[in-house]
């Protein structure tokens, strides 16, 4: 059995030069590919589960962390979604071969829109997309929605916004680069493709992306195969062992 093997790709250039770290376990196809929520790290529980099962089958799995985050280089107040999509695609750049996507909050949009990118260019490496939680247009339809008028102002005043993390990993900071950035990344309002099967895993008690939010992006891809499981008691994170075995059976019926 192969072992992930840690190294670092270069991103960028310039002012906006970093190092992404990454964690690659050789295998066969098709690959896992694995994206971070918002302020997670490629050594989580959901990622660690995902690494497992390409060891049990043999399989390539790829995962990292954005500038910003965990072991990779820059500072997490310079990240803008425009930032860490192309740090997503550089880094699945590096892989081979058919690959199933699996992302989570963040993670998911990015997921998204890098099948978008995918297809743009031609390339169809995916061969399936599971989301988790996916967080899509959280720059307008999900952050906005926790600021009260203070931090409106506040935003507005100092460029950024600190909000109480309820992971107790600390606060969470918001700049407005951010939330203006990733307006720009908007998929709402037009048909959403990937090009591939989706499978979409929803807890049904997430104060962060509620299920409706899951239900209007059914509503968006409607002409590759989809289905929505919506886990009743589940929250946010969806990392619990249940939550974990179902991220494993997805990603399965997906060989």
């Amino acid at each position: 059995m192969s072992s992930p093997q840690a190294h670092s790709l270069h991103v960028g250039d310039g002012p906006e030069a970093r190092d992404i770290a990454v964690l690659h376990r050789p295998g066969t196809e098709p690959g896992l590919f694995w994206l971070n929520g918002f302020r997670s790290v490629m050594t989580g529980a959901k990622a660690s589960a995902l690494d497992a099962l390409g060891a049990e089958r043999g399989l390539a799995v790829t995962r990292f962390d954005y500038s910003g985050h965990g072991q990779s280089g820059g500072r997490f107040e310079d990240g803008t979604f425009s930032r860490w999509l192309e740090e997503t695609e550089a880094v699945f750049a590096s892989t081979a071969g058919p690959q199933i996507v699996c992302g989570s909050s963040m993670g998911g949009w990015l997921a998204l829109l890098l099948a978008q990118r995918l297809l743009a260019h031609s390339e169809r490496r995916l061969k399936g997309i599971v989301l988790l939680a996916p967080a899509v247009d959280a720059a307008t339809d999900l952050i906005p929605q926790r600021f009260t008028p203070r931090a409106w102002a506040k935003l507005e005043r100092q460029g950024y916004v600190e909000r109480k993390s309820a992971y107790g990993d600390g606060p969470y900071r918001y700049s407005r680069a951010l939330i203006e950035d990733g307006a720009r990344h908007r998929l709402f309002g037009r048909v959403i493709e990937t090009g591939c099967p989706v499978i979409i895993l929803q807890g049904g008690k997430d104060p962060d992306v509620p299920p409706a939010h899951a239900q209007k992006l059914l509503a968006h891809i409607l002409h590759d195969p989809v289905t929505l499981t919506l886990i009743p008691d589940g929250d946010h994170r969806l990392s619990r062992e249940e939550d974990l075995a179902r991220l494993r059976a997805a990603v399965v019926s997906l060989l």
